[in-house]
């Protein structure tokens, strides 16, 4: 009888409670911040973070997961019982962290041949972050509560990422200017002409998908380009960070829109809030033409 374990890391931004109800193991991430080292979801929750960005002008530097680190894990879960481990990590364009699972996958097998055929280990790139697979991750740990199998979840979260958009908008350029995601001279241009860019992120690529002058057109941008790219009457999830008032700004406007209300919040944390600062609002959704 299989015992599945499905894994995930910070940059998922799963509620505390589904990650103990459902029983999701969440790797942390590494943050350095000034000369300090902090572990993320355990040294501070994600209001916790923001407060710390604040008190630094620096970036923080967020570590991958290492190999080694990997190797222990995979022979910690074999330990356990575990005959299949599911681990779904962030957009491995973005993070070597999957790339490490993956070769760690490798070198536990040459080292541990005992376990040959009896651990299965699916490693799925999250290509995205935050409820690009947040959401597939917790579906996939409701359905192994069901009693499904770990390749129809494998397959059932494989295909979700793929069919999955996130629109988000930040409301200043000072920290993707500062971690060099765009030129500083360009963010520094950006936020004195009150520019806003809406980031698009699916199939391993964040673009810039539009830009509104001025905070007040923001939202209402955000919500005319995910509803025109959703498909219809699927789920939709919140993307926010220190803006309270924006995420019910955005509720508010989608469930005018199309008559109901997010499936779920997400709050960003280290690996996104480092990049695009901590006052971001953004929706994810399932695209048009998938099969949800």
């Amino acid at each position: 009888m299989e015992k599945i374990r499905i894994i995930t890391d910070s940059a998922s931004d799963i509620t505390d409670e589904n990650e103990k109800d459902l029983d999701i193991r969440v790797l942390p991430f590494q943050i350095a911040l000034g000369d300090s080292s902090y572990t993320s979801r355990l040294d501070f929750d994600n209001d916790g973070f923001y407060e710390l960005m604040a008190q630094y002008d620096e970036i923080p530097k967020t570590s991958q997961i290492t190999p080694f680190e990997f190797q222990e894990l995979y022979l910690k879960e074999a330990e356990a019982g575990y005959t299949d481990i599911i681990l779904v990590l962030i957009n491995s364009h973005g993070s070597s962290t999957f790339g490490n699972s993956v070769m760690a996958k490798e070198a536990f097998f040459d080292e541990h041949p005992e376990y040959e055929g009896k651990l299965h280990i699916y490693n799925i790139d999250g290509k995205g972050y935050s409820a690009i697979y947040g959401v597939p991750v917790v579906d996939g740990a409701r359905m192994i509560k069901e009693g499904k199998s770990a390749k129809e979840v494998d397959a059932y979260i494989r295909n979700a990422i793929d069919n999955r958009r996130i629109y988000f908008g930040m409301y200043t350029l000072k920290y993707a200017g500062k971690s060099g995601r765009i030129p500083s001279a360009a963010a520094f241009v950006g936020d004195r002409l009150n520019l806003k860019p809406i980031m698009k992120i699916c199939d391993n690529e964040i673009t810039t998908g539009a830009k509104v002058r001025g905070e007040g057109k923001l939202i209402p941008k955000i919500v005319d380009m995910s509803i025109a790219d959703m498909k219809p009457g699927t789920p939709y999830e919140v993307i926010y960070g220190n803006d309270l008032n924006a995420k019910e700004e955005i509720e508010a406007l989608m469930k005018e829109r199309v008559g109901y209300g997010p499936a779920g919040y997400y709050q960003i944390g280290a690996a996104i809030a480092a990049n695009a600062g901590p006052r971001t609002v953004g929706l994810s959704f399932y695209i048009k033409g998938s099969d949800k």
